[in-house]
């Protein structure tokens, strides 16, 4: 669905008026679309600041009564002013409501970003380190095994045979306190660290698949099987698209 039907929908969404199994959908949408997600903040800020506005002015009892008895009517109706107080009262919690569930968008996507520059200076350490590998070793069969036992979970390693990849070697890495696996490729003069962590370690990433920049660096991440993948490097988007596509064959 376009993202303009979404949005047509937007404010449906956050005043509680969508069906239950269109708001979960909705809910799935924000979390992966940063355009509805940025128009929906803007709604709920827009929705904030008329209430605000509408609190600057308070009447005196003279002016509410005056306005009071211009519009009362010979016969009062049975609803009266008494379901004022409660429709209110749900308005206010349902944008309580969407504006905690957007800081909370924001706050994981900047967790996201956080995990992203922790591996971005751990690629960084690697290439500054005189020994950036525990296993150094050029053959698949010899990595492989040597992380049986150091980390919680397997992966495959490529076949590099008829590419431009060599495999360095490998090391176990850490992102708050979750083992996982650095293996080093290089790619002429440039060299790159593809992490592995399960998938569980790192509940801050919630994208199913995205392509970074961070800092000058690119980075492409995608997920398989309860591991999340990682691959940064200073080489060209076309071989980092090229190695990602080996560690996916081999997975």
């Amino acid at each position: 669905m376009a993202c303009e039907l979404w949005t047509e929908n937007l404010d449906a969404y956050f005043d509680g008026e969508l069906p239950a199994d269109e708001a979960r959908a909705f809910n799935e949408h924000l979390r992966q679309c940063a355009t509805c997600a940025a128009e929906g903040l803007r709604r709920v800020q827009q929705k904030r600041a008329v209430q605000a506005v509408g609190q600057r002015f308070t009447p005196n009892p003279a002016f509410r009564a005056s306005i009071q008895k211009s519009i009362a009517a010979p016969r009062q109706s049975p609803w009266g002013w008494r379901w004022l107080p409660v429709f209110l009262s749900a308005t206010a919690a349902t944008l309580l409501i969407a504006s905690a569930f957007l800081l909370n968008l924001q706050h994981d996507r900047r967790s996201e970003q956080q995990l992203l520059s922790e591996l971005v200076d751990q690629h960084v350490a690697t290439l500054a380190s005189a020994n950036p590998v525990d296993v150094v070793s050029s053959d698949r069969h010899t990595v492989k095994p040597w992380f049986q036992g150091k980390i919680p979970f397997t992966f495959n390693v490529p076949e590099l045979q008829d590419s431009p990849f060599v495999l360095v070697g490998g090391r176990v890495a850490y992102v708050s306190q979750s083992p996982g696996a650095e293996l080093i490729f290089r790619v002429r003069q440039h060299q790159m660290s593809v992490f592995i962590f399960q998938e569980r370690g790192l509940r801050e990433a919630r994208e199913n698949e995205a392509v970074r920049t961070a800092l000058s660096f690119q980075v492409r991440t995608w997920r398989h099987n309860g591991l999340r993948y990682f691959v940064i490097g200073d080489a060209s988007a076309q071989d980092l698209d090229k190695l990602s596509e080996l560690i996916k064959a081999a997975g």
